[in-house]
């Protein structure tokens, strides 16, 4: 059995709930989704998480009636997300007994560092690191994205050749699912300010990483152009 802490995701939103999980998955954490207070329950009666992170504003029944609820029943950590909450609900939250809060949207980036800060506070049964194992594998399309190793190789385990740019390109991607990232956005994150980084240079190297991982190349779907907007990766397909 794995030994990586589960976090549960209650949020009402379905595209900003996947997001959180997805990228929770690929930093190796054990994830379930819950779409508010009575999933949420169910979920806690099969198994108590090691963290839970909460929506403040949902329609259906609010987060600080569940923060009152659950920690009523359990110690179980609970970071917040505040959308619009008022600075009143953040500190009312923490009174509840919430460990932290953070802003949506979020940085995700900063969302993990504070998911691993308060694991560490509340005991040594959270407080070791994931273990990535498989998470160091990422699905694009046809292939397999190794982040370790550095290289793409389809089902069978065979390698096709990847530039040092379009591995940087990749990485980017596998950090930042169903995520729009502009061109400047990419050249920044991907660290690619040399002499051919701009903007016609992005849109050939995504050209080329779509002839290696796209069904259809002609027709992306893994990694998709947004009109005015850049590229997203669509995520880890099922």
């Amino acid at each position: 059995m794995s030994q990586n802490p589960h976090i549960i995701v209650v949020d009402d939103e379905a595209p900003a709930r996947e997001m959180v999980g997805d990228y929770l998955k690929m930093h190796g954490f054990a994830v379930t989704l819950c779409d508010g207070g009575k999933a949420l329950r169910a979920a806690i009666d099969q198994k108590l998480p090691d963290l839970v992170v909460l929506d403040l504003n949902m329609p259906e029944e609010d987060g600080l009636s569940i923060i009152r609820d659950l920690k009523s029943r359990s110690d179980v950590p609970v970071i917040m997300l505040t959308a619009t909450a008022s600075p009143i609900d953040r500190v009312v939250g923490l009174e509840l007994g919430a460990d932290d809060y953070i802003a949506k949207p979020c940085e995700l980036r900063e969302l993990i560092a504070r998911i691993r800060s308060v694991l560490r506070r509340s005991g040594p049964k959270a407080a070791a690191e994931p273990k990535p194992a498989k998470q160091q594998l990422v699905r694009f399309g046809t292939k397999w994205l190794d982040l370790e190793a550095q290289a793409l190789r389809d089902d069978d385990g065979n390698e096709h050749p990847l530039t040092a740019s379009e591995f940087g390109l990749l990485k980017v991607f596998a950090a930042n699912p169903k995520r729009v990232l502009s061109r400047e956005r990419l050249l920044e994150l991907a660290n690619a300010r040399d002499a051919e980084a701009f903007d016609r240079a992005v849109d050939l190297r995504i050209m080329r990483i779509r002839r290696k991982i796209e069904p259809n190349p002609a027709k992306p779907a893994v990694i998709r152009t947004i009109r005015g907007g850049g590229y997203l990766f669509a995520g880890e397909q099922p």
